[in-house]
């Protein structure tokens, strides 16, 4: 049977492929990036919810256009015809909203400040949106806006037609804000508070502008009132406007740089420009993209794959940002968001642990560990500054999301060898967090009692999606138990962590095969629909949750009867109409609706629970499947288009999903040494490691047909395991892919070649 369906899928394969264009061998990766895809989104459908981000890679501060009002967290959509400014942003996601904002925008003709009549239409065709550059022409300001990055500062250049009513508004925008024009130095400076929460009392994103030209006119406005009189003013919504009188095509240049610390600080952090010219500034940022995306080399896919690869490979390299910056006697400090001193050391946010600890962390883990050593030592300074590792933040503490992940993060980065930060801070931490609730229910682990002391969190005592806790309680439990063993912990504290890594087993169904909620006195839930989104569950339903067993996929299929029915199982998210309950949400919320036309039955690619899911089949002898849906999702579900992604992209997670995927191994399991094999999808690509190492992946016959994996060598050997090892591959080599258009159905079906499990290990 199972060979018939494959000789199916096969045929399909082939004659559903048109030839594609093969990209050439790329030397030049940042114009590869289109910053723009995911950008066609909305609130009730997301295919991606991202911004162009204008930055260097981890910058502290992105620069977008503006098409939304203030305040909205869809600041730029594709769909829109009119910009209201330039902002300086720190968003992580739309859901998340923006903190330390505020914009700038060129007008001509009269003085307008509010962003409505200060708007203007635009065209896509006049738009040039690049990591490191952007351009567009306003048309009903006839202004061409260029910007320029750096990490904590910009160049803006605006080209202005003849008129001797030029002007450039700063809008400190509401909530709270302070400007001061300083016309003898041709500078504006002030602050803006304008914040979405976690952010203490005294937060301020301090800014300076300095231009080129001086000012022929000025004009303060508070709260939509304009005061020529007046210099400077605070209160809740500020800003200036000053003018200006140009010749046609005379460009007016600002440096523009801001610091959540000073004032002084921003003045300091224009340094960072220094007196380069626009073009400079423009040529350094390009640089900085092309040396971290020029990292990984591939070769021998399409365009459009090319194109794909690297935008999401630009998209992993954005957050957490910095939060960090640079004093006066070139130290590494930072404004805590935590308890809002200023404090030695390095410091990063806005990311979501609950996202990021799948893939995203990994990967920095692999590719650029450094950076990530320095996130770990961060992460042990918001715990020494906040009490609590921050599972979100934006910049501090968010109340957003369930887990306990952040173990995992941790977790992955020491046993992966990172070294030179506060590993017993952060243990000290994880282990805080298992025995803890925390001041915010996203915060240390809701339920923790129950979990601890039944061994799952139950449906019924009124704690919200209770089984997706207990089941990433479990796994994070499993990391530590890992983490535990690697700093030799007592032997006590390691078996407590390996029991209830086990609590998994407490949510198992019999019955259905399924994860279920389960009340307090030990039954399970009912009614019970799989379908059912949210309740027990987080943004997903039980066929997205079931696999969230991430240390014990072994485990797993004991339970749901052995390989075959584990198989059949997994088949089943695909074969199965994707029905749902919304009850729960009251609502048909945008990830439904996203897997709903995906066309593939319960497949939810467009959220994170079940990203993993296609990795399992290698651990129950079916490894050819998987090479099968990771093209599929690959080849259906991204484009590097606006409408790109197939869901919200989250902070590189869904990015570095397909940058894996795309190079033929996955971390299923963080806090393991292993990858596991899907199938590469270029020809070649070479991965220069930050230890001067060099990884070769070479797939020859690689095409659209020959997606599944015939043989592996490693280093020129046979390779019959269907994982990769960690510290292998960091002492570069190479991974040899023999490709074809018909699945091996023999290679990496005996449990040898299975990938780890916690059932299966030798203890």
């Amino acid at each position: 049977m199972r060979t018939a369906l494959f000789s199916l899928l096969s045929c399909l394969v082939l004659s559903h492929l048109a030839p594609a264009q093969t990209a050439k061998p790329v030397s030049d990766p940042v114009e590869w990036v289109n910053v723009l895809m995911g950008t066609d989104s909305k609130p009730s459908l997301s295919n991606g919810n991202t911004y162009p981000a204008i930055a260097l890679p981890w910058g502290m501060n992105f620069w977008m256009p503006q098409t939304g009002r203030m305040g909205d967290g869809w600041a730029y959509t594709y769909a829109a015809d009119r910009i209201r400014g330039f902002k300086q942003t720190h968003q992580p996601s739309p859901w998340m909203n923006d903190y330390g904002q505020f914009a700038i925008m060129p007008v001509t003709g009269k003085v307008r400040f509010d962003e409505n009549e200060r708007a203007s239409w635009y065209s896509h065709k006049s738009e040039v949106a690049k990591p490191y550059y952007y351009r567009v022409y306003l048309a009903d300001h006839n202004i061409t806006t260029e910007i320029a990055p750096t990490e904590r500062a910009a160049r803006f250049r605006f080209t202005f037609p003849q008129t001797d009513s030029a002007s450039v508004v700063i809008d400190a925008l509401d909530k709270g804000s302070f400007i001061k024009i300083i016309p003898g130095e041709n500078k504006i400076i002030g602050y803006t508070t304008k914040n979405s929460g976690g952010v203490p009392a005294n937060f301020k994103n301090y800014f300076v502008l300095i231009f080129d030209k001086p000012f022929t006119f000025r004009t303060v406005f508070h709260d939509k009132k304009a005061d020529q009189q007046a210099l400077e003013f605070q209160a809740n919504h500020v800003g200036a406007v000053v003018g200006f009188k140009t010749r046609t095509g005379e460009p007016v240049n600002v440096r523009v740089a801001s610091s959540f610390i000073s004032p002084e600080q921003a003045e300091l952090n224009l340094n960072e420009i220094g007196s380069d010219p626009f073009e400079t500034v423009k040529q350094k940022a390009k640089a900085a993209w092309n040396k971290e995306l020029g990292r990984i080399a591939v070769e021998g896919g399409s365009v459009d794959q090319t194109r794909t690869f690297y935008s999401c490979l630009y998209r992993s390299l954005l957050f957490p940002r910095k939060f960090y910056e640079i004093d006066a006697s070139k130290k590494v400090v930072h404004y805590s968001p935590y308890n809002g001193q200023v404090l030695p050391g390095y410091l990063f946010t806005d990311t979501g642990f609950w996202d990021t600890f799948r893939s995203m962390f990994p990967f920095l883990n692999l590719m650029y560990p450094s950076l990530n050593a320095q996130m770990q030592e961060g992460l042990a300074n918001a715990y020494k500054e906040g009490g609590w590792l921050p599972e979100w933040a934006s910049p501090g503490l968010r109340n957003t999301m369930i887990g306990s992940n952040s173990a995992s993060i941790v977790a992955d980065a020491y046993l992966k060898g990172l070294r030179g930060y506060d590993i017993n801070t952060l243990y000290e931490a994880v282990l805080k967090n298992s025995e803890n609730e925390g001041p915010l229910d996203a915060v240390g682990r809701r339920g923790v009692l129950y979990y601890n002391k039944l061994g799952y969190v139950p449906y019924d005592v009124k704690i919200n999606e209770n089984a997706a806790r207990t089941l990433e309680y479990a796994y994070a439990d499993f990391t530590i138990y890992q983490l535990a063993k690697a700093l030799k912990r007592p032997q006590a504290e390691i078996d407590r962590f390996a029991k209830r890594s086990q609590n998994y087993r407490n949510l198992f169904d019999p019955a259905t095969g399924l994860m279920r909620g389960k009340n307090e006195d030990g039954s399970f839930q009912k009614p019970f629909n799989p379908f059912k989104w949210g309740d027990a569950f987080t943004e997903g339903n039980s066929w997205h949750y079931t696999w969230s067993v991430f240390h014990d996929v072994q485990g797993l299929v004991g339970l749901m009867g052995g390989p075959q029915k584990f198989v059949a199982k997994l088949d089943s998210v695909f074969t199965l109409p994707p029905v749902y309950d919304e009850s729960y949400y009251g609502s048909v919320i945008h990830e439904i609706r996203e897997m709903q036309i995906a066309d593939m039955g319960q497949y939810a690619h467009g959220n994170q629970p079940i990203q993993h899911m296609i990795y399992l089949y290698p651990y129950a002898g079916a490894p050819w499947k998987t090479q099968y849906w990771v093209r599929e999702v690959m080849d259906r579900l991204y484009l590097p288009t606006p409408d790109g992604y197939c869901g919200d992209e989250d902070n590189g997670q869904t990015s570095a999903w397909y940058v894996f995927s795309a190079l033929g191994f996955y971390p299923v399991c963080p806090a393991t040494d292993q990858y596991v094999l899907g199938a590469p999808l270029f020809k070649k690509a070479t991965l220069h490691l930050e230890n001067g190492k060099k990884l070769v992946i070479s797939a020859p016959a690689n095409s659209g047909p020959n997606r599944f994996v015939d043989a592996v060598k490693l280093n020129g050997k046979p390779h019959p395991a269907n994982w990769l090892s960690h510290r292998v591959l960091m002492q570069g080599g190479t991974v040899d892919f023999m490709m074809k258009a018909t699945p091996n159905q023999q290679r990496g079906t005996k449990p040898d070649a299975y990938p780890y499990s916690f059932s299966t290990e030798n203890r």
